[in-house]
């Protein structure tokens, strides 16, 4: 009997400290983002959603992924939203010892060849067959950057006669906008979620050897120990999915001149009950 004692009383002290420990969770956060189109909605609402459960929450932009990463293991930053499954996974992989994966947060990033919904070609081995009418060139943006790193695999995969253009990513948008506007044929590098897919009605051509990467997820991340330090936020974060439908829509109105934070509070008020939700995953 005295030992079944005990060990109720162990019982019982081991569930007051996990109480307290839950109690006494601190409630300052510091969030890593890029300023990318598809990121900063993902961490704005993720930001309010914290908030509304009562953290403080800060904000800190990096210029790039090597950096940001860093901070993240070194605890400069506790969270962080990236595709891990490619765009940065050489910095995932690097770091993961020192990191935890909390939550996908939104699916479907995608970027290959595209052209206008009006061109009726749907594949990229249909291009050559059809070089004349896209003035035999494939409209790109920045040299370096990964999208046309596959596109240059992609022009040698399959043997195209179209010449890939580099250029930037303005530049892209109103050699498009013109094409698109006269209902010319034009096939560019693009990417989704973005505001060109909606802004110009274009498509993505099939990649039937599979050249670019399928369809990624965004997921976030936190330095090791997150979760037990902040297992409320953690829950919240978790309940937390953007659409890809709504970052394109966010995408778009940011590109025709909006503000970020006009468009959040229109954001939260359209979708109030589903915030109301995430709000309340985890309350005592």
């Amino acid at each position: 009997m005295k030992k079944f004692v005990k060990a109720l009383c162990a019982v019982a002290m081991a569930g007051m400290t996990m109480f307290s420990a839950h109690a006494a969770e601190e409630k300052s956060i510091t969030m890593g983002t890029l300023s990318w189109d598809d990121l900063t909605p993902i961490t704005a609402v993720t930001k309010k959603v914290l908030e509304d459960a009562g953290y403080n929450v800060k904000v800190t932009t990096f210029a790039e992924w090597g950096i940001a990463f860093a901070a993240l293991s070194k605890g400069d930053v506790q969270l962080l939203a990236s595709q891990v499954n490619y765009i940065s996974q050489d910095h995932w992989d690097k770091n993961k010892s020192r990191l935890e994966k909390l939550s996908a947060v939104s699916h479907g990033l995608y970027q290959s060849f595209a052209v206008p919904k009006y061109v009726n070609i749907d594949s990229i081995d249909q291009l050559n067959a059809n070089a004349d009418k896209f003035g035999g060139k494939i409209v790109g943006i920045e040299p370096g950057s990964g999208l046309m790193r596959d596109a240059k695999t992609a022009v040698g995969s399959y043997g195209l006669k179209l010449k890939l253009v580099e250029g930037s990513t303005a530049a892209m948008s109103a050699a498009v906008k013109s094409a698109t506007a006269r209902k010319e044929w034009v096939v560019t590098t693009v990417w989704e979620p973005s505001e060109f897919m909606k802004k110009y009605d274009l498509k993505f051509l099939k990649d039937p050897k599979g050249v670019f990467p399928p369809p990624q997820t965004y997921y976030w991340l936190a330095n090791k120990g997150f979760s037990a330090k902040y297992p409320v936020a953690r829950e919240l974060i978790a309940g937390v999915y953007l659409p890809l439908e709504d970052l394109n829509d966010i995408n778009l109105d940011l590109a025709d001149g909006k503000k970020l934070d006009d468009l959040m509070k229109d954001w939260y008020g359209s979708h109030a009950d589903l915030m109301k939700r995430w709000s309340n995953i985890k309350k005592d």
